[in-house]
């Protein structure tokens, strides 16, 4: 079990290794464009492997539960980032409510069980991650009351935000795992660069025309 312990550890750093870089090709690349697609795309692929080795790590081989809620973060704000996209704007089906309520489940029995076993945890990193989830699941839980004209006009901010948040996630669990001597800073960093890069980018769509804002993402 050890020797698949590490295999997977190994899978799980390539693919993590993999969707950062990835993701700043994303990030850096004219949206829309040729490689502002691939690389997003080559982004969500190595964000499955992640999310996959990263439960397989905490539930198989029971090491550090923290990965679970970074894990929902990265794993939700990516899913609904690319569901943002494929509805442009219409009302979600069902299912597109049940996995929000299904992700914050999940997180508040993260913080019953972590705090019933007497578990050190940082409230800082802790609450800032559920807090960043509450907000995105209680949006996405909102939509069946808003109209279809907002959700139209919110669907690149929504993209936006949720995709750069789940890079954010994994860039948070990479620099706190490689430099566990800056915790929580190495933590907490990554947010502070992302929202700043999100502000930058939601003032620059606000200052585009409705139809310069429509990607093409084949």
């Amino acid at each position: 079990m050890e020797t698949i312990h590490h295999i997977n550890i190994a899978i799980h750093v390539l693919a993590g290794s993999i969707a950062l870089m990835a993701g700043i090709a994303a990030l850096i690349a004219r949206k829309g464009a040729f490689w502002h697609i691939r690389s997003g795309r080559y982004f969500t692929k190595a964000v499955v492997i992640v999310i996959v080795t990263a439960l397989f790590g905490v539930f198989v081989f029971k090491r550090n539960n923290f990965l679970l809620v970074i894990t929902l973060l990265s794993a939700y704000n990516c899913y609904s980032g690319l569901r943002a996209l494929k509805l442009r704007g219409q009302k979600p089906r069902y299912y597109d409510y049940l996995a929000p309520m299904l992700v914050m489940g999940a997180a508040c029995y993260y913080l019953y069980y972590i705090n019933s076993i007497g578990m050190y945890w940082d409230i800082t990193v802790t609450f800032s991650t559920i807090g960043a989830l509450f907000v995105m699941t209680v949006y996405d839980l909102s939509k069946v009351f808003l109209s279809v004209g907002f959700l139209k006009k919110a669907v690149m901010y929504e993209h936006v935000y949720k995709m750069v948040s789940a890079f954010i996630a994994l860039a948070s669990a990479f620099s706190g795992t490689v430099f566990p001597q800056y915790k929580p800073y190495s933590q907490v960093l990554p947010s502070v660069f992302g929202f700043a890069y999100i502000f930058v980018i939601f003032i620059r769509l606000a200052n585009q025309s409705p139809a310069s804002k429509t990607l093409s993402y084949q």
